[in-house]
């Protein structure tokens, strides 16, 4: 059975476990949990909010499985709830006043294609890697989660809309924007010479 599950694609494990699996859970978390870290880790800025993040997303689907749609692309459902409960943690904690000064940088780079960055021999530029990253942290979160998926985390703009819940012309809208303030901030920056 368990080998089975490793087999199966993420729609017929989301199938088993809203039937009640337990098995198919755990297999479903191992293959999307690392992209949903990522995803939330670049969207917060730092490693410990995204971890008690992806926990509240995971609470989340487990209460939302009865909505699933059976047949439906899990993952984008499960994106949707992770940066709903980013969006709802940010709104928390900007009423209660909370000011991050800081955070981990991901850990992973990527290409400005937004593929895996290839380990190079030389080490990443640490303050531009900061200022980039506080530059895309004083985004809009639509404008954010643009960005994120689709240089970041390589997704097509089809997914990138499918996992934000609107449609293509809207998600490349946002990501334009999402650019263009990303280069007039990192500009002004640079002017400024910080």
């Amino acid at each position: 059975m368990v080998a089975a599950l490793m087999t199966a694609d993420l729609a017929m494990l989301m199938k088993s476990y809203c039937e009640g699996d337990r098995q198919a859970f755990g297999v479903l978390y191992e293959r999307t949990a690392p992209q949903l870290l990522r995803y939330l880790i670049r969207l917060s800025g730092d490693r410990a909010t995204a971890e008690d993040l992806l926990q509240l997303s995971f609470l989340k689907v487990h209460k939302a499985r009865g909505s699933y749609i059976e047949g439906a692309k899990p993952l984008p459902w499960m994106y949707t709830i992770a940066h709903r409960t980013f969006l709802d943690e940010a709104r928390k904690r900007k009423r209660a006043r909370v000011v991050d000064v800081g955070g981990d940088i991901p850990e992973e780079s990527a290409t400005i294609l937004g593929g895996r960055a290839v380990d190079s021999a030389t080490p990443p530029d640490t303050e531009k890697l900061n200022e980039t990253m506080a530059a895309l942290q004083s985004l809009p979160p639509s404008q954010r989660q643009a960005v994120v998926l689709t240089k970041l985390d390589g997704k097509s703009m089809q997914e990138a809309a499918d996992i934000a819940g609107t449609t293509i012309g809207a998600m490349k809208v946002r990501a334009h924007r999402g650019y263009a303030a990303l280069r007039k901030t990192l500009k002004q920056s640079k002017e400024l010479g910080t």
